[in-house]
């Protein structure tokens, strides 16, 4: 019954923010950017509960229980990501003054390559929020509350339902809150599950040694590292969901201290959720690693605690900030792009229509995946190494001379490469995907460069 009552609690305070935020979101800007007036508070708050979802909750706890304390590295490069974000990229993103990630794309490049970047990131997107409505159903079905679909389901009609009413100022709003009941809930589990098993020095004493390995373990070596290193790492140098926070802050100062805000919040967290699997390993052998979490929650902790911690799941799980990202790019870089001659309200409107069709359809790509992480990566892998050296790159367009052939080249070499080495598991391809971008973009650019000075340098000097 607590649960019941926690979970009633989570969609109360998930739909609240929206109708409070409705006026505010009255036109576009406000509504995809929040009209560029986040705090650091707010920004750095709403990038910490963007970047704990499922990967970081059941996926990361699942990897304690498998492997240990290198399980850690699935939340640690994005800390690292988001550190260089801060210091190289974070105050140029502001000052681009746009909407989207594909809207920089755009700046960068021209409108045929913001355009390409405007369909590849909402399909890979797609598996993302996929991965985060199916660790909801997971949760609620491993605590027993009932089958995972259902709640998919649930759950996914109430983040479509905020983020349709109040855009960026719900999602951020929201955000704030599910920071707190995060810290708290997890921070309490992970003290509670400790005493459960006597303390750290008891629980290290029961796993297996290369629990104990770090940075590397006998099962995680130095080319699984480099692989979370670039393809998750990345993802959080340049991400959708993470620029869209960065370009509602109020400026550019705003936006690189919300990152290393960000950033230090993780740590912690990240070792909780990890030693929290690890000891799932002692007290409950034998269960699946992404029930781990869960079954902690449901075998291990009292009611009210065992509530909280429900809750902060539950927060963690929800892709207001990613659904609303990937929509805004299809509303503004692909629906305006085709047809520019919509009204203010009639794009709002169909950004909201949008908004409700990326959530069904996310809903059904998470009743065909399979496992949390594979999901993740697998789109992580097509976004890194088809879209993040092109963008990355294209901060410093004018110094490496880079141009639009190249960008495309880039993308569909390095995507395509990554697609590949996914569908048909090629070992070393996935990192070999995004050298092959940023192979294809500076060649491509140079080779298309040298011939065309060489041409005009052949004309000019046939002039009289």
């Amino acid at each position: 019954m607590l649960e019941l009552i926690v979970i009633l609690a989570f969609f109360l305070i998930m739909t609240i923010p929206g109708f409070f935020t409705r006026k505010k979101a009255g036109d576009t800007q406000n509504y995809y950017v929040m009209g560029h007036k986040g705090s650091t508070v707010n920004i750095s708050m709403s990038l910490f509960a963007t970047i704990i979802g499922a990967s970081a909750t059941l996926g990361m706890a699942g990897l304690g229980y498998s492997r240990g304390l290198t399980g850690m590295w699935w939340l640690l490069p994005g800390t690292i990501g988001l550190v260089i974000l801060g210091i190289f990229i974070a105050k140029r993103v502001r000052d681009t003054g746009c909407y989207t990630l594909s809207g920089i794309a755009a700046k960068q490049y021209g409108p045929v390559v913001g355009l390409a970047v405007s369909f590849l990131i909402p399909i890979a997107w797609l598996g993302v929020i996929g991965g985060q409505i199916l660790a909801a159903g997971k949760i609620m079905s491993v605590v027993g509350m009932g089958s995972p679909e259902l709640w998919m389901l649930i759950t996914t009609a109430a983040f479509v339902l905020f983020t349709v009413i109040g855009g960026q100022w719900a999602a951020v709003r929201t955000d704030v809150i599910q920071t707190i009941i995060i810290i708290l809930g997890i921070g309490g589990g992970f003290i509670f599950i400790l005493t459960k098993v006597g303390g750290l020095g008891a629980l290290f004493s029961q796993v297996p040694s290369d629990f104990m390995s770090f940075p590397l373990a006998e099962n995680f070596g130095y080319y699984d590292l480099i692989k979370l290193l670039l393809l998750v790492g990345l993802v959080y140098v340049v991400g959708p969901d993470i620029y869209s926070r960065l370009l509602s802050a109020k400026d550019g100062t705003t936006a690189q201290r919300s990152t290393f805000w960000a950033a230090a919040l993780l740590v912690p967290l990240a070792f909780a959720v990890v030693i929290i699997g690890m000891s799932a390993a002692v007290l409950f052998p034998g269960i699946s690693p992404e029930a781990a979490f869960p079954t902690v929650i449901q075998q291990a902790m009292p009611p009210i605690l065992g509530g909280l911690v429900l809750g902060s799941l539950l927060c963690a799980v929800t892709s207001s900030s990613l659904l609303l990202s990937a929509s805004t790019i299809v509303t503004e870089d692909i629906i305006h792009h085709f047809i520019p001659g919509l009204q203010e309200k009639q794009l709002l409107f169909t950004s909201r229509i949008v908004v409700i069709v990326m959530g069904i359809s996310s809903l059904l790509v998470a009743l065909y995946l399979k496992g949390i992480i594979s999901s993740l990566l697998f789109a992580y892998t097509i976004f890194s190494s088809g879209v993040i050296p092109l963008i990355i790159f294209g901060f410093f367009h004018d110094k490496l001379k880079l141009t639009s052939a190249g960008a495309i080249a880039a993308i569909i070499g390095g995507g395509g490469a990554g697609l590949i080495s996914q569908l048909l598991k090629i070992k070393y391809l996935d990192i070999g995907a995004i050298c092959i971008g940023i192979a294809l973009l500076l060649l491509v650019s140079w080779i298309g460069c040298y011939f065309r000075n060489k041409y005009f340098d052949s004309k000019s000097s046939d002039l009289p």
